[in-house]
């Protein structure tokens, strides 16, 4: 009796959030397809001209805006940013640097330091046993 090997497959929200772009700017064949593992890996491996792009110009996805702006996803909604920005519009955005975004970058800044102070605690502690 042997098993029939079954092809992973996801949806193509799923298959843009693992490769970091926003699922309504990739190609419409992309969004109404299912994406099998082999084909994520691929994309991952050798990217296509259309993922190179927005991965590049954007729009992005709110998970990268946050990381390319140092902010938390929570930091962006508080701030006002509620859609996919484009890269020109995170560069503006930086440069500006309006009051929210100093404040929510100095708390990320201290939960990052509070994150490695627990950390090497921890380290300290387990090299102690």
């Amino acid at each position: 009796m042997t098993s029939q090997k079954t092809t992973q497959t996801m949806k193509p929200a799923t298959a843009a959030k693992k490769l970091g772009v926003y699922l309504q700017a990739t190609p419409a064949e992309f969004q109404e397809g299912v994406v099998s593992r082999s084909e994520l890996n691929a994309l991952q491996a050798d990217p296509p001209q259309w993922l190179q792009d927005l991965r590049r110009e954007g729009p992005h996805p709110r998970p990268v805006v946050a990381a390319k702006l140092g902010v938390s996803i929570a930091g962006l909604a508080r701030g006002g940013v509620t859609e996919p920005l484009t890269t020109a519009q995170i560069d503006e955005l930086k440069q500006r640097s309006p009051d929210w975004l100093r404040r929510e970058r100095a708390t990320q800044a201290e939960v990052r330091k509070e994150a490695a102070r627990i950390r090497d605690k921890h380290a300290g502690r387990d090299a102690g046993r």
